[in-house]
């Protein structure tokens, strides 16, 4: 998991860069590493930061364009516009990333990436107290792809997560001859430090103080409460997670349907015991 915001940079690289082979593998040529560059839009019910949500529902929709070396290293922008936002901002949230793509062994795969998200003053996400993340994955290419990723998060606070997966691609055939659908069932577990939600928490309470809202806290929360700092200073696991997208590949296109369903485990301090459940669609278009 990178971005989490229900799309995420290797996401959009993964999804557009087979768009081209996989759906006419018939083509020799097709194979061949080239560069790309790849437009994308999607909405989303929510946003999403490791299986966990805001208090408060965000539903979005995002523009990307990503530009991938045929070396593989590739630079992706990214732009958020949360559907309640009543600022004259045109975007709630923008994300700059660049990383490298490469391959370890035949199977073995290897992804180390940087981004860092602007976020504007008072803005809801989850994770706005952390703009930064660094992140390192390795993927093995087997009947079934395992992956794990270690992610670094820092701005106000730091924390580290990690992230165990695994999926499976399963090709469901064709509908003409230059086309193919897909889904990709993977299922995760996510563990981490919570540091960014004592940020959060600080965050929305002022927020909601200027529109004299009360922001509902759990008892034990606090800066001064050293049993709390303690929680979200450990790392623990985070969220257990469900994904499955379906895909539907043309030469130079993708649109995907896709469904997450999280849980957050007993010592998420968002929404700890409540299943989140996370819907987008997405159309990607591959010069």
């Amino acid at each position: 998991m990178k971005l989490l915001i229900c799309i995420s940079v290797t996401s959009l690289l993964s999804i557009c860069c087979t768009a081209q082979t996989d759906s006419l593998a018939t083509s020799a040529d097709s194979t061949k590493a080239k560069s790309t560059i790849t437009f994308g839009t999607v909405y989303c019910t929510n946003a999403d930061y490791y299986g966990q949500a805001a208090n408060e529902k965000l539903s979005y929709l995002a523009a990307a364009v990503s530009y991938h070396h045929k070396s593989g290293l590739y630079l992706t922008g990214l732009a958020y516009r949360i559907l309640s936002d009543t600022t004259n901002q045109i975007a709630s949230a923008e994300n700059i990333s660049a990383g490298i793509e490469f391959n370890i062994s035949k199977r073995l795969s290897a992804d180390i990436s940087y981004n860092h998200t602007f976020y504007p003053a008072g803005s809801p996400f989850l994770q706005a107290g952390n703009p930064d993340n660094a992140s390192a994955t390795l993927a093995y290419d087997a009947w079934v792809k395992p992956s794990i990723s270690v992610d670094y998060a820092f701005g106000k606070t730091s924390d580290l997560f990690a992230t165990a997966a695994l999926g499976k691609t399963i090709a469901l055939g064709s509908i003409s001859k230059k086309d193919l659908l897909r889904i990709a069932p993977a299922i995760s577990v996510v563990g981490g430090t919570q540091k960014y939600y004592q940020t959060y928490v600080t965050q929305k309470k002022l927020a909601d103080s200027l529109l004299g809202i009360i922001f509902p806290t759990t008892p034990g929360q606090g800066t001064g409460n050293s049993s709390y700092t303690k929680t979200i200073s450990s790392f623990n696991l985070l969220s257990y997670n469900f994904k499955m997208p379906l895909d539907y590949y043309r030469a130079n296109y993708v649109v995907e349907a896709s469904c997450q369903l999280s849980m957050p485990a007993k010592n998420a301090q968002a929404g700890s015991g409540k299943l989140n459940s996370f819907f987008s669609v997405s159309f990607y278009y591959q010069l």
